[in-house]
């Protein structure tokens, strides 16, 4: 048990850090970071926008100086539907547990600097998940079809890979299952890859290769093409600095919204069974170039930009199960826990313990099985 919780601890805590770094760089291209900052960003960092409450395109969102986004509020969110439920989730489990707690549940906005409802912080494609399942009342499994694909489910993925730790191929049916309310095609499949990622680096002695081995081995598609293109151009590097220019044209190919990151074309995020969210690609890439240190991996995800909170964020997630809780800077989890008024700890802990009685419930169904199966032999 002790083994699972640092490990959870690492990945959530590391999640929620790279998150918050990547918040301030979010939006903004490689070469714009190092003119607002006037080099490349190191640690948490003040938004890139001074005047954030009215600059366009992130208003009104005060991201920078340690603040968690919304990839952490709903990454929570799911852990507290574990919590409820002490269980695996299904797509009904969504709309039983998840929606009403990001409808209903009071919790501190760091980038709205107030509290409210999680909904009120939710971004469209993650507005779905309400306007089709408790509005629509659609069908749980396929309440994601139709939304815009992205990465909104991925984001937030990594508790289920804690809860199937050692696991990859289950987690990465859970997800899917539990994805499928949310998302559809390549940002459904990210989901389940991200998951089957954290998975493959709970397991004890685990490191990048294994995680790599798990995640070619379940990825389908664009994703999986995407993947493998970005991890090979990935083992020619060993500085992100010098990485981020090839791992983005590694990943072009497969991603739809394009160079001009704030004006995509008309055929982006579409479903396609061709392509592939960048962040995923590029996280394990720049996991690939650290060699699975933590500190790099992230600093290299934050300092790619475009969409950096949610690539910096399943970066931590990844590192940081691997690593488990001494991987991640203590500089930079207080900072982001203090800053954001959260208890980044918590939840990880809550995740262990349901970890572990789900793992119980799942040895004695197999035994349950096991005696079944052999009455047939």
């Amino acid at each position: 048990m002790e083994h699972l919780l640092d490990k959870s601890v690492g990945c959530l805590v590391g999640a929620a850090v790279g998150d918050a770094l990547g918040g301030a760089t979010e939006t903004a291209l490689p070469e714009q970071i190092r003119a607002r900052y006037g080099d490349w960003v190191r640690g948490v960092a003040p938004p890139f926008h001074a005047d954030w409450a009215t600059a366009r395109p992130l208003a009104p969102y005060h991201k920078g100086d340690g603040h968690i986004t919304d990839d952490t509020l709903m990454t929570h969110a799911l852990v507290r539907a574990y919590g409820r439920k002490r269980d695996h989730l299904d797509a009904y489990d969504v709309v039983e547990l998840l929606v009403p707690d990001l409808l209903e549940r009071v919790v501190y906005i760091p980038d709205l600097e107030r509290e409210g409802v999680t909904f009120h912080r939710l971004a469209a494609a993650e507005r779905w998940l309400v306007t089709r399942l408790h509005h629509g009342h659609a069908d749980p499994r396929e309440g994601g079809v139709g939304n815009i694909v992205n990465c909104g489910a991925a984001m937030y993925m990594a508790p289920v890979g804690i809860v199937n730790a050692g696991d990859p191929a289950g987690a990465y049916a859970e997800a899917v299952e539990i994805a499928g309310a949310h998302q559809h095609s390549y940002g459904r499949e990210a989901a389940a890859v991200l998951a089957a990622a954290v998975a493959a680096a709970m397991s004890p002695g685990a490191g990048v290769a294994d995680v790599l081995t798990a995640v070619l081995d379940l990825a389908r598609d664009g994703t999986r093409a995407a993947i493998a293109a970005v991890v090979k151009e990935a083992e020619g590097y060993a500085d992100w600095r010098d990485a981020i220019a090839p791992l983005r044209a590694a990943v072009a190919p497969y991603d739809t919204v394009g160079e001009e990151y704030r004006n995509p074309g008309l055929g982006a995020r579409r479903p396609s069974r061709l392509h592939s969210i960048e962040e995923l690609p590029v996280a394990l890439g720049m996991l690939v170039v650290a060699r699975g240190d933590f500190h790099e991996a992230v600093l290299g995800a934050v300092n790619y930009g475009r969409d950096a909170d949610s690539t910096a964020t399943m970066a931590g997630a990844i590192a940081g199960a691997l690593g488990g809780a001494a991987a991640v800077p203590a500089e930079w989890s207080a900072t982001v826990a203090e800053a954001s008024r959260t208890d980044l700890v918590a939840p990880a802990r809550e995740l262990a313990e349901v970890a572990a009685e789900v793992f119980a419930r799942d040895r004695e169904r197999f035994a349950r099985r096991a005696e079944r199966f052999a009455g047939l032999s």
